[in-house]
């Protein structure tokens, strides 16, 4: 299979700058070997903090929209029967 996708490779016409096969795995390496490195680093505890204060604050964000949704919906309700 990798020979008849090396044929598929070489016979495509190369574009003007276009980079070969080999450089592209190469480029790939290096990159998957930088990144490895900074996920193995982790995230410094000010970052995690700051994430979990953000998501405490969407959290109680969101509470509160879901009680605001209630009021609005039992409002409309009262005023509707109200209303008749």
């Amino acid at each position: 299979m990798n020979d008849l996708k090396s044929k598929i490779i070489t016979r495509s016409p190369r574009s003007k700058g276009a980079l070969t096969p080999e450089v592209q795995a190469r480029i790939g390496h290096q990159l998957r070997t930088m990144y490895e490195d900074i996920v193995r680093q982790g995230v410094p505890e000010r970052f995690a903090e700051m994430i979990r204060k953000l998501d405490s604050s969407t959290n109680a964000s969101e509470e509160s929209d879901g009680q605001n949704l209630e009021k609005h919906r039992h409002s409309g309700t009262r005023r509707s029967a109200g209303g008749d």
